[in-house]
């Protein structure tokens, strides 16, 4: 499995407006709709913030990784969003989060979400990564990158 398997070139925002940790969610649930393959996005807002409930998805290191399952989807679907000023999301470690990876689903592929939640936190556990990323300003630069560690 790769990250660009589940993450399309459209689905990369390279400077978030958002500035807390709700509305980041809806940017990023909302440029779902650019892929073509989401016409609603209010029930997997719904089910991000609930699951935000649990526990925060900041996982540290200014990453985080909102996810969930849904019914509404056909395929593990990604959105990567970067911003430059920082974000309060409640993370592990304290620190504004840069970089967040949102991750959707459909409930019956758990094994394969996990899979891709793995994927996606190994990804973000290089600094030089997490740095270039987001240093990035350009969607290009951010593909590029991914594509260079999905070749390992």
């Amino acid at each position: 499995m790769k990250i660009m398997d589940f993450l399309r070139k459209d689905a990369i925002i390279v400077d978030l407006k958002s500035t807390d940790k709700k509305s980041a969610i809806i940017e990023l649930a909302e440029t779902l709709k650019n892929t073509k393959k989401v016409k609603e996005t209010d029930e997997i807002i719904n089910i991000i913030l609930e699951r935000e409930k649990l526990g925060s998805t900041g996982i540290g290191q200014g990453v985080a990784i909102p996810h969930g399952k849904t019914g509404v989807l056909q395929e593990q679907m990604g959105v990567l969003g970067i911003s430059h000023k920082g974000i309060e999301f409640n993370s592990l470690d304290g620190e504004a989060v840069h970089i967040i990876f949102l991750l959707v689903g459909p409930v019956e592929v758990a094994g394969q979400h996990l899979k891709a939640l793995s994927k996606i936190s190994r990804l973000f556990k290089d600094k030089f990564l997490r740095q270039a990323i987001k240093d990035a300003v350009a969607v290009e630069e951010v593909v590029k990158i991914i594509q260079q560690e999905d070749a390992y």
